[in-house]
């Protein structure tokens, strides 16, 4: 957790636009320039400010990630639990209510736990970083998987057959790929914008690094 911490760092002169430019070895007393080249230094409330809107970003992207996820699963519980397959698109796509043990997608059915403190310490790390966050897309990024994140923990803690080894609701089932639920897919697609955003060299303090 400290290692991630001083990944994303905070920055001196964060740009409220969401990026700022790394400017090694830049001379001493220039002004630092953003892509659009204007002059980045601001005052410490333009820096709250910035920051603020990013924080309120990513609990708004995690709550409506969160609520998706549990409204979902208390419609697939009340009415398709104990039932047969919906078939959506022919035997492409059904909706097929199981409870699993396991992490994402039904892998390692042995590790409840494990996976429940997991998904705990993952929680307690995004809301750390989230007062250094000055991105944009890191904040939506960093919320999809705070959202997917508490939405199966919820099923840990509160799901048969006890508290930190419930059962998580799966109901989206592919054909030939493994039920899941719409907090994997928060969690996957928060999980591939980071990747897309590391490779095009954008950190999480607004920092753009170009080759």
């Amino acid at each position: 957790m400290a290692e991630a911490e001083r990944i994303i760092g905070t920055p001196d002169t964060p740009d409220d636009g969401g990026e700022r430019t790394a400017a090694a070895g830049a001379p001493a007393g220039s002004a630092a320039t953003g892509e659009a080249g204007t002059d980045e230094r601001q005052t410490p409330a333009a820096q709250r400010t910035g920051r603020g809107r990013r924080i309120a970003v990513l609990f708004a992207v995690a709550a409506f990630a969160y609520a998706l996820d549990l409204i979902s699963k208390m419609l697939v519980v009340s009415r398709l639990e104990g039932r047969a397959p919906i078939r959506v698109l022919g035997d492409l796509l059904e909706l097929h209510a199981i409870r699993n043990p396991g992490a994402a997608f039904g892998f390692g059915a042995a590790f409840t736990v494990i996976f429940t403190l997991i998904a705990a310490a993952v929680i307690v790390v995004i809301i750390r970083l989230a007062r250094k966050l000055y991105s944009f897309p890191w904040a939506v990024a960093l919320g999809l998987l705070l959202g997917g994140a508490l939405g199966n923990l919820t099923d840990r803690i509160f799901r048969a057959p006890g508290v930190f080894e419930g059962e998580v609701v799966d109901f989206i089932a592919p054909q030939g790929f493994a039920v899941f639920n719409l907090a994997d897919s928060a969690i996957v697609c928060g999980g591939i914008l980071i990747v897309l955003l590391s490779f095009r060299g954008l950190d999480p303090d607004g920092t753009v690094h170009k080759d």
